[in-house]
């Protein structure tokens, strides 16, 4: 069986036994350095991210093929890539680059399999007289549309 094939095979059993994770990346270079990134519904703990190494170390031949292995989870800055990291960041505010180069930060309100929906407060003219006044924005975003998304970090005082 052909190394990467065997690689992707025995991942799919580590993660079928922890259906909370999910892949986000798994990259094979030429040197046979295998890197998977990993997430999960209720974020990963360092337990899982070796349950799933030693799962894929155990079972390949290193007689038979030379290689590294480093499995980790996507940082808390990752920029988030699949839909299904999105779910666990609804109420979090996040910053979102659109394929137009739009740039929009505002709270993750809700989620379906097609896009996001965002709301933040932005300071506006009044309709009618002098001064600004505070609105609350709305804003739906395709997952197509997205070409960066990354969750703001926020320290409370």
């Amino acid at each position: 069986m052909e190394f990467n094939k065997q690689v992707q095979d025995l991942l799919s059993e580590a993660l079928a036994a922890q259906p909370t994770l999910f892949l986000v990346d798994m990259h094979i270079d030429a040197a046979s350095h295998i890197r998977v990134v990993l997430d999960g519904d209720t974020g990963v703990t360092l337990e899982q991210c070796m349950q799933v190494s030693r799962h894929i170390e155990h079972n390949l031949d290193r007689e038979e093929h030379d290689f590294s292995l480093e499995v980790g989870s996507a940082g808390a800055a990752a920029p988030l890539t699949i839909p299904r990291q999105y779910k666990k960041h609804v109420g979090r505010i996040l910053k979102i680059i659109t394929n137009s180069d739009e740039e929009l930060k505002g709270t993750l309100t809700a989620i379906d399999d097609q896009s996001i929906a965002l709301q933040w407060k932005a300071r506006e003219p009044k309709p009618v007289g002098k001064g600004k006044h505070t609105v609350t924005k709305d804003a739906k975003v395709s997952y197509t549309e997205i070409k960066k998304a990354t969750v703001q970090i926020q320290f409370n005082k």
